[in-house]
C-alpha cells in the first residue's frame, strides 16, 4: 500500500525493470507492499509471476541495491509472498499497454 511516507520508495523501484519484460516491477504487480521501518530500513513484500521464476536474485539484488540509494537507506529485507497469487490482474494500466504493444497481452 501506497503512503506519503513510502511514496518515494515506490517511485524509486518504477527503475527496477523486470528482466523478461522492460517493465518495472512496479508495473508488473510484484511490489505488494512497502513499509518504513525505523528510520533507516524498508521492508519489501513482493511475489514473483511463477514459484519458478529462474530470476528471483537478480530481481531482489536490483530492488536492494536501487533502495539502499535512498537518502538514510542502510538496510533493505525482502519478504517474498505466494499469497495471493500474482495473476494479470496485478499488472499496471501502464504495464498492460507496454505488454499489448509487445502482442502478449490482448
Amino acid at each position: 500500500m501506497k503512503t506519503m511516507e513510502t511514496e518515494k520508495y515506490w517511485e524509486a523501484l518504477t527503475e527496477v525493470m523486470d528482466p523478461e519484460f522492460p517493465i518495472s516491477v512496479v508495473d508488473m504487480g510484484l511490489i505488494y507492499d512497502i513499509t518504513k521501518i525505523g528510520d533507516d530500513t524498508i521492508a519489501v513484500k513482493m511475489t514473483y509471476t511463477s514459484t519458478g521464476c529462474g530470476c528471483m536474485q537478480w530481481i531482489e539484488n536490483d530492488i536492494r541495491e536501487r533502495l539502499l540509494k535512498e537518502e538514510g537507506i542502510r538496510d533493505v529485507e525482502i519478504h517474498v509472498v505466494w499469497d495471493p497469487p500474482w495473476t494479470v490482474s496485478n499488472l499496471s494500466e501502464k504495464g498492460k499497454l507496454k505488454l499489448k504493444t509487445w502482442g502478449v497481452s490482448s
